[in-house]
């Protein structure tokens, strides 16, 4: 029986788990992030992985910081044939990846080279591609640079969000790796280098990048929204309140109006110019401290103060 360390720690990563276990991987232990407080009350909550790990009394390692750590000792001493790593968070040493007899391979949510780093997906989203994938690679110490063994690809559709594309890509990646895991074990695998000249990066998104810039195309405005739903959420400011916007819809229409100027409204509808000339109909909002409305109901108790042509959104 092969034996794995698997690292991970959302959502994405839990399906993969599972898989490898229910596929007759030895899975000796899961490394994965420390338990945090999360939702307005704190509640201390283990990760979507460890929570698979607990139910199938699988040992849990769960460092702060992997690299030099008692945690990092324990899983070189286990001494598994593969280290398998999807949405782990943190840069492996090599004395680590050098623990697995066979290979330390991941999975990684994109068709690398393209977006190495921490948020492949949303930058997909964001950026406007027809489709992302799945990579399976070598690990080494450099960021999502080793070579690839496997990769599939899968589009993007105007609906999708970055949670219906994590959702995706996960059980492509859990399917993936259970077709290539067997080929690398029995040494059939050609890994292919990754070409440098088309590297790009999807670092993580910092606090300041949710916020919208009106001044962009409808269309990019509507992939931002969703390549940060649902998590962390696009932002603007509406009459000078922060405004979470949740749903969006480019209109086929122009205006000469400048971007952020009110186009038009009714008891259900509000569209607002945008760059390129474009008008986009927020449909879904939460200003902040409220909690989230459909565009009707916020209209219900602002639109007498809302006027055709003036500055709305910055």
């Amino acid at each position: 029986m092969t034996s794995v360390i698997f690292m991970g720690t959302p959502q994405f990563s839990a399906p993969i788990l599972s898989s490898l276990i229910d596929h007759g991987y030895d899975v000796l232990a899961v490394v994965t992030q420390p338990d945090r407080r999360v939702g307005r009350k704190h509640v201390l909550t283990a990760s979507p992985v460890k929570q698979v790990a607990v139910d199938h009394n699988i040992e849990v390692l769960q460092p702060e910081k992997i690299s030099g750590s008692p945690e990092m000792a324990r899983a070189i001493e286990l001494a598994p044939d593969l280290i398998v790593t999807a949405a782990f968070g943190q840069f492996l040493p090599t004395k680590l990846l050098k623990a697995a007899k066979v290979a330390a391979v991941n999975v990684h949510a994109s068709l690398l080279p393209k977006y190495r780093g921490g948020a492949p997906v949303h930058y997909a989203i964001m950026n406007g591609d027809k489709e992302t994938g799945v990579s399976i690679m070598f690990m080494e110490k450099k960021m999502d640079a080793g070579d690839v063994i496997a990769q599939e690809a899968m589009p993007i559709t105007d609906q999708d969000d970055v949670g219906s594309m994590f959702d995706k890509l996960s059980l492509l990646g859990r399917d993936l790796l259970l077709a290539t895991l067997p080929k690398l074990l029995a040494n059939e695998i050609t890994p292919v280098p990754q070409d440098e000249s088309q590297v790009t990066f999807s670092p993580t998104i910092k606090p300041e990048e949710e916020r919208v810039d009106i001044t962009l195309s409808a269309h990019l405005i509507d992939c931002k929204v969703r390549a940060l739903r649902p998590f962390p959420t696009a932002h603007v400011y509406l009459n000078g309140v922060r405004t979470k916007l949740w749903q969006v819809k480019v209109l086929d229409q122009t205006t000469d109006l400048k971007p952020g100027q009110l186009v038009s409204h009714d008891k259900h509808h509000l569209a607002i110019a945008t760059g390129d000339h474009g008008v986009l109909a927020i449909e879904t909002l939460q200003p902040a401290g409220k909690p989230k409305l459909s565009i009707t109901d916020f209209l219900n108790g602002t639109q007498d103060a809302l006027n055709v042509g003036e500055q709305v959104v910055e």
